[in-house]
């Protein structure tokens, strides 16, 4: 793995063509009070991209916002439902095509309950991830090597999780739910934002 750290913005040369693994770090876990402080971008050739945001201010990002508009680079997150509510908040983009790792597990393995990143690529792919710096201050002005470290692996096999996970949904002919719950995530996720992530639109209550 290739680790390559910028500050606020990807430099203009550094292009996605069809697609982009993608995965944010935060303060916390509460998108309205937990500022986004790491974005992770991965090429599925093993280099990956880290952009730190020292401080909230995420109208130094052109490049990255290129991105996260393009309907022609197909954005792949795992549990998207929160980093896509990252980047609306943040920077008032919804990203669309976009597909969902732990949305695919949760179609196609229906024989367990592990759809964790750290479990797809051990289940998957026979490799071990640490989570250990998962729960570490992302706010901090310089990240330690251990940071930068986990940050890089969260986005290194998104690309391949995905080619297994096609495969799954494939063989089950779960393809086209798939595909309709990925279309409709960056919907979900505005209700999330502006209702909660427990109102439930399709819940049978008055």
């Amino acid at each position: 793995m290739q680790t390559h750290l910028y500050t606020y913005d990807l430099p203009e040369d550094v292009l996605f063509s069809e697609s982009v693994a993608i995965d944010t770090e935060t303060m916390g876990l509460c998108v309205h009070r937990d500022r986004l402080c790491l974005m992770q971008f991965g090429a599925g050739d093993g280099n990956c991209y880290l952009v730190h945001f020292p401080q909230a201010q995420y109208n130094k990002s052109p490049n990255i916002c290129k991105i996260l508009k393009s309907d022609q680079i197909l954005k792949i997150f795992h549990y998207g439902r929160f980093d896509i509510a990252v980047i609306a908040i943040s920077f008032g983009i919804f990203p669309r095509n976009v597909y969902c790792t732990k949305i695919a597990s949760k179609l196609v393995r229906t024989f367990t309950d592990r759809h964790s990143l750290k479990s797809l690529c051990y289940d998957l792919l026979g490799i071990e991830i640490s989570k250990q710096s998962q729960s570490s201050d992302w706010g901090s002005s310089v990240l330690s090597q251990e940071q930068i470290s986990y940050a890089g692996t969260d986005v290194l096999y998104l690309h391949n999780l995905k080619e297994k996970l096609d495969i799954l949904l494939a063989r089950e002919k779960r393809m086209d739910i798939a595909k309709a719950c990925f279309e409709f995530l960056p919907y979900r996720v505005a209700i999330d934002i502006w209702a909660g992530e427990t109102y439930d639109i399709f819940a049978h209550k008055t």
